[in-house]
């Protein structure tokens, strides 16, 4: 499987999570079939809202799996319908959460928890599942 970790450098298993998946400086994507990382900088991290598409830039990765700190509820719907499926980044460490997908330990966002605006910051512990920048629109 191929996960795609927004991250806020490039330093691989050793960086830490983005909270906005279209504005992260860098993607690191993990592939568990070979415990190999490849660390690719986002050519839009600077972009207006809504306007950003990062999976045009990582389509010819293939991801399969996105582990992310929010998503709004369109752009998961869309990601999942092509048969990506988003996870809650539940930590900042880009090690733990590898040591997460290795255990298969990761739990699924549901579109319909998703938060309905950008930039709704509201405590980790939420229940709808809102963090930092993430879980808003405009991904």
């Amino acid at each position: 499987m191929l996960t795609c970790i927004p991250t806020n450098g490039s330093a691989g298993r050793d960086d830490t999570v983005c909270e906005h998946f279209g504005s992260a400086p860098y993607f690191t994507l993990y592939n568990s079939e070979n415990d190999r990382i490849e660390v690719v900088a986002n050519r839009n991290s600077h972009h207006s809202h809504g306007t950003c598409h990062p999976m045009t830039q990582l389509a010819r990765f293939h991801v399969d799996a996105i582990v992310c700190s929010g998503m709004g509820r369109r752009a998961i719907e869309a990601l999942n319908s092509e048969g990506v499926r988003i996870y809650y980044a539940e930590t900042p460490s880009v090690r733990t959460l590898i040591d997460r997908i290795k255990a298969n330990d990761l739990r699924v966002v549901d579109p319909a928890r998703a938060c309905r605006g950008r930039g709704q910051h509201q405590r980790a512990n939420n229940d709808s599942g809102c963090h930092g920048h993430g879980f808003g629109g405009g991904f």
